[in-house]
């Protein structure tokens, strides 16, 4: 098992680490030739979704990627990487728009909107959740599972091989995001 990890830009060193720990073999996403090693997973890390899509065009990663995802490839979206697997963005929009959800970017406010708590994710049990400028859920389709919630707003989902968070499961101590994704491969 081999996972790839998109890092053009965002938290995707803290996805490695958390790899590293569970050992689970990955490389590094930076241009299209990256492509060419095999991978059985992806992982979108968070950073700035607007830019991450910009560059996923430019370097001609975008076309592969998503036809890759379109054709069942595990995928975990964490914060932006969430909101580029969403089907609809509020004031924005979609990048790959794989997964039938609709996201309302920067929910919670700017960076002094940051905040951690603790939450049920359903099948795993409860789990640090460190939010930062995070997106909501605020609204699913048939066929995605709501795996958490905090305070009313859908915060993890995952429809077939696609799992998002709009938190940072990378920014703390706790595998069992992490290791429910490699479950899925």
């Amino acid at each position: 098992m081999r996972l790839a990890i998109l890092a053009l830009q965002g938290a995707f060193a803290e996805h490695a680490a958390m790899l590293d720990r569970l050992g689970a073999e990955h490389f590094e996403i930076r241009r299209r030739q990256d492509l060419g090693q095999p991978f059985d997973g992806l992982i979108l890390p968070g950073g700035e979704s607007t830019a991450m899509g910009r560059l996923l065009r430019d370097l001609e990663l975008f076309q592969p990627l998503k036809a890759r995802i379109t054709a069942g490839l595990p995928v975990f979206g964490t914060c932006a990487g969430l909101i580029l697997l969403a089907e609809a963005v509020e004031n924005g929009v979609p990048c790959f728009g794989t997964m039938g959800i609709t996201v309302k970017r920067n929910a919670y406010g700017r960076q002094l909107g940051s905040f951690y708590t603790e939450g049920a994710v359903r099948g795993i049990g409860t789990v640090p959740m460190t939010f930062i400028r995070a997106p909501y859920i605020a609204a699913v389709s048939a066929g995605v599972e709501v795996l958490a919630e905090v305070d009313g707003r859908i915060v993890a989902a995952r429809q077939g091989a696609q799992l998002v968070t709009a938190f940072h499961p990378e920014l703390n101590d706790d595998l069992s995001i992490h290791r429910s994704f490699l479950s899925m491969l």
